[in-house]
This record gives C-alpha cells, structure tokens and sequence, in this order.
C-alpha cells in the first residue's frame, strides 16, 4: 500500500470517513476524502487506533528503487533549476503573478479567471532559471496542492494585501509545512487604495512565518503583478533561495519523476504533463507510472517544442501512454517494454482485488445511522478533461451526501460524453456531469431519446451549487405549521345538531375554517384538532379577524372549558434543506 487515501485507510481501519478526518484534523493533517495520506501520516493516525500499520509500495517500486539505488557518482552531478510551487487564496493573483514572469496570458483564458489545471514552466532569467507549478486556488483541489508542494522545493504563497490570511492562505501553509519545503512570501496587490502589507505581515506571524525584518527567517517580498513591481526582486529572491539549497541531480541515468497532470486527447490520446526530478528522459524509453505503463513517442515543452530528451526539473508533455496515471503517481524508465507492462498489470489486478476486499455489507450500525428508513440516493456520472479536475470534483461531490440523501458517483472518466454514458444513465436511473468536456453528437441523440439530463459546466462552484440544490429537491418537503392567530374561549353552547360550539373572542391574528387548533390550558397542549364550522352571529363565515367575535365548531378536540385558549394554524410543506452529516 502505497499513498492510501483517507477513504482506503479509514475503510481498513472499521471506522467512519468523517470521525477518521476529524482525527487528522486534530493530528494536524487536513485532507480530504479521496486525498493521499503520506506514509508518515498513514501511520500516525493508525497507531492513534492501536493500529501498526506497515506501508509497502506499489507493486515493483520497491525492485525499480533498487535498480536505481546506486549512489551517484559526484562527479556525475550537476546543479538543477529550483521547482517552485506557487499557491494561495483564489483570486489573490497567482497565475496573474506567474502570467508576468512566464510572459503569457493564461489568466485571462481560464474559465471566471480560475486555474482549473496543474501546469508547469521554466523561466530563464540572466541569473538563472526557475521552474514554476501553478496550483489551482479553488478549495476543492486541496489534493493537488497538497501534491504540488510535494514535487517542489519552494513554495511561494501569494497574498493580496488588500484581502490578507484567507481559508486557502492557511491550507496552503499546511501542505508546504508537512512537504517540509521553504516558503517565500509574495505579498500582491500592492498597487490597491486599501492594501495592507503589514496586516499580512501579523497575521502570517500567527501561523509561524516570521519576516525577516522582524528577525525571522521567512523572505516577504511586495509585489503587484499588474503594475510589474518589484518582480525582479522576486526572481533574485528565488534564485538565491535556490542556490542555498544546493540542488543538484545525476542526468547521466535513467529518468524518474512525478505525474502533475494526465488527460485525455481527441487527437493525441492519454497526454500527462511529467515533471522530470532525476536522470534524463530520452523519445523512445520505456516506462510505468502508476496503473499505466509505455514508450515514449514524444516530449514537448510548455510552448508546444519537441524535445528528444529532458534532463532534471524539466517539466514535459509526454506522449505514449497506455492509459491515464493519476496526478502525483511517481514516473520511473524501465529496460524493457514487457517489464513495464508486467509492473503495471499487476499493480492493476492488485487494485481490482482491494477494490473488491472493501465493499462493504449492511451493518446494524448503518441501518441506525439511516434511522431504519431506505436512505435516497443521487446517482452521478462524471466526465472531466483532466484526471486532477476529476478526482477533485468526485471529492467534493462525494462531501455533499448526508444522512437523508446519499450521492453515488457510479461512473467517473476523462474524455468527452459519449453514447455508453448515455446508456449507461439511462439503466443506472443516473445524471450526466460534464466538466470542461465535449458531448459527442451520438451521445446528445441517445441522452434526448432515453430521456436523460446531461449538464455541463466549466466553473466548478457552478457544478456544486447546482448539485447541492438538486440534493436539496430530493428530500421529501417537510410540514411546518403557520400559525394564524390566537382565540380566547368565554362561553359554551349545546346545540342539538352540532354538539358544542365554543362562543370565542380573536385574541391575536385570525381564524379560518378548516384550519387546524391546539387547545391551550395553563401552557399544555390538551388536544389538537380541526375548526369544522366558523359562525359570526348566525351567517356561516370563511374567516374572521382580530378583535370580533365568533362561534367555533371544534372537530375532534377533547373536553374544553371557558377560559382555554385556541391556537389556530395551518400546516404547510416546505423544502427542505441539506443538513450536515455528524
């Protein structure tokens, strides 16, 4: 076992998901559902359960580290660019900052100005070059922060001046602790009226990062990526961070690195952005990454240039793929293609057979946890363009079921919408969730003529509000009495036909035929029942206002007296709306 997630570990563990996160949280680990769990984590939490967990790594890792465990010789090393993660608040001018160093636009082409994607790119600077990961800054793609800062060996947390220490700033602070990377602070938008870079300054005392002008160790540099200030600062900054850290790797051996993205091409077929951390790879090597495995048939760089080959901290397209790693699935070169192929087969059995070994039964203890009744279940299936937004949006979806309404992710894939899925929802009874993806016109055509939904989007908070309201429309509308007013009882008539008739005064409010009562007496309820006929004098009335007087035919009430109090309502059913899962 190799990077459980929290659901695995929680699942081997017998113990529910949600009290399994609170236990990181109080560990100082926060993760999500489906985030992985470093192997120093794992641990930790196991044994807070009496557990003592062993981690073993995927199937042939172990025999490819030992194929590479030679030591290098000195010689053989080189210095390596620095690999810096950038990460912060949304909207606190991340890819903006990055927009200016790398000279594109990228901000501008993301969908409502997020990065929905993990991307890399080398600077080159006269003094030297930098490699930049930009890392989402929605909340929901924690994961692939918390894998960014792990690939990396500085991050850099950006901070609007005007907005300070945000829900994100703090998360991001966290996953760089715990990759026990140095962080470097680029305090933004200095440009702003109502920027305050030494509000930043305390708040991001409090959480151990201590400038250096107040004799800490953290480096906090004011920058404003629209009016380009103080950027060339920044750089040096980086570079001499680097050149302390005293990187260096061997090019002259087989390539090994990281996974930061895969997805699947109309044209190319399963594309992953690599970043190369060792070694050199060359067209034409063989390779496993995670569950996939192949040959390389190309390698290009962020600017769309075939490369040959790609040395340390060189972040790459690669072609070749069998089919899609997920992001953060280390990358190793093997010798020869069949030993590829049997790594990866057999990892791949290996997880069919976990898979399997965790389904899970009816238990007396889920039967209390849904109060006896069949809980209601939304079935989804979920198409994204990359493997990183897909794993993000299954998390968060997955976080929306509660106790009423349970949320089933039945199917979940990269690519376009195409007919199967349309088959499929049809027979799973299920939605069609499309994110940043194509539907293909066979699958438009099956999906009208079965009758199925299919909705896409391409910000993924629209996605989620939508879901949590379609959530919400399952529950069955609860019933909330409306009161109408308050009616004193004085006197008591014995009529022939219609038995008692309470002779009222409306205290408050009003009271209307067929509305139902309470019976009141000293503050207890005696009875309930329905107003079956309302008289004002001798004429029949529909309803009749504060202040006046009326006779009241109580249906179904108990024995009542002069004196009691008639609490009239109505009951009405209301939507409900989604309560949090304890």
């Amino acid at each position: 076992m190799s990077n459980v997630t929290v659901r695995e570990l929680a699942e081997k563990l017998n113990i529910g998901v949600g009290e399994f996160i609170k236990k990181l949280m109080s560990l100082g680990a926060f993760a999500t559902i489906n985030q992985r769990l470093d192997a120093d984590t794992a641990i930790l939490a196991a044994a807070e359960y009496g557990v003592e967990l062993e981690i073993q790594p995927l199937y042939g890792e172990e025999m490819l580290l030992a194929e590479g465990s030679a030591p290098d010789d000195p010689k053989d090393l080189r210095p390596r660019p620095p690999v810096i993660t950038v990460m912060g608040h949304v909207d606190h001018g991340k890819t903006s900052l990055l927009d200016v160093l790398r000279k594109s636009r990228v901000a501008e082409q993301e969908a409502g100005g997020i990065t929905q994607h993990l991307g890399a790119s080398k600077v080159a600077t006269p003094k030297g070059t930098l490699v930049f990961l930009d890392t989402p800054g929605h909340e929901a793609f924690s994961a692939m922060r918390a894998r960014g800062a792990k690939a990396t060996d500085i991050v850099v947390l950006v901070v609007a001046a005007n907005d300070g220490v945000m829900t994100q700033t703090i998360e991001a602070i966290d996953h760089a602790k715990a990759a026990n990377v140095p962080i470097l602070v680029a305090i933004n938008k200095i440009d702003l009226p109502d920027a305050n870079p030494e509000r930043v300054r305390q708040d991001l005392g409090k959480y151990g990062l201590i400038p250096e002008q107040w004799g800490g160790k953290t480096v906090m540099v004011e920058v404003s990526a629209k009016r380009r200030q103080n950027l060339e600062k920044l750089l040096d900054m980086l570079l001499l961070s680097g050149e302390m850290l005293e990187l260096k790797a061997n090019p002259n051996r087989p390539a090994s690195g990281v996974i930061l993205e895969a997805r699947m091409h109309a044209k190319k077929g399963a594309v992953a952005s690599l970043l190369v951390q060792n070694g050199t790879l060359n067209v034409g090597d063989n390779f496993v990454t995670g569950l996939a495995y192949g040959r390389v048939r190309a390698l290009q760089d962020e600017h769309g240039t075939r490369l040959e080959k790609a040395g340390p901290s060189t972040p790459v397209e690669l072609l070749g793929l069998n089919g899609l790693p997920q992001a953060g699935d280390p990358f190793r070169v093997v010798s020869s293609d069949r030993q590829a192929r049997d790594i990866a087969e057999k990892r791949r059995l290996i997880l069919r057979e976990e898979a399997l070994a965790h389904r899970h039964h009816v238990t007396l203890q889920s039967i209390h946890r849904g109060s006896g009744a069949r809980a209601k279940e939304l079935k989804i299936i979920l198409k994204a363009d990359v493997q990183g937004s897909l794993e993000a949006l299954r998390d968060s979806l997955e976080k929306l079921s509660t106790q009423q309404i349970h949320l089933r992710v039945i199917h979940a894939a990269t690519g376009s919408i195409n007919p199967s899925d349309s088959i499929l929802a049809d027979a799973s009874d299920a939605l069609i969730l499309g994110f940043h993806v194509s539907i293909e016109p066979r699958a438009k055509e099956e999906a009208e003529r079965r009758e199925v939904e299919i909705r896409s989007y391409s910000i993924i908070y629209e996605l989620l509000a939508d879901i949590k309201a379609a959530l919400e429309g399952l529950l069955e509308p609860q019933e909330v009495e409306v009161k109408l007013g308050i009616l004193q009882i004085r006197n008591i008539f014995q009529l022939s036909k219609a038995g008692k008739i309470a002779g009222c005064w409306v205290q408050d409010g009003m009271v209307r035929r067929n509305a139902q009562f309470k019976i009141l007496r000293g503050g207890q309820v005696l009875g309930r029942g329905r107003v079956a006929g309302l008289k004002r004098f001798k004429e029949d009335a529909r309803e009749v206002e504060k202040g006046l007087e009326c006779g009241v035919q109580l249906e179904g009430a108990p024995e009542f007296q002069a004196g009691d109090l008639l609490e009239i309502f109505t009951v009405e059913k209301q939507a409900r709306r989604l309560e949090t899962a304890s």
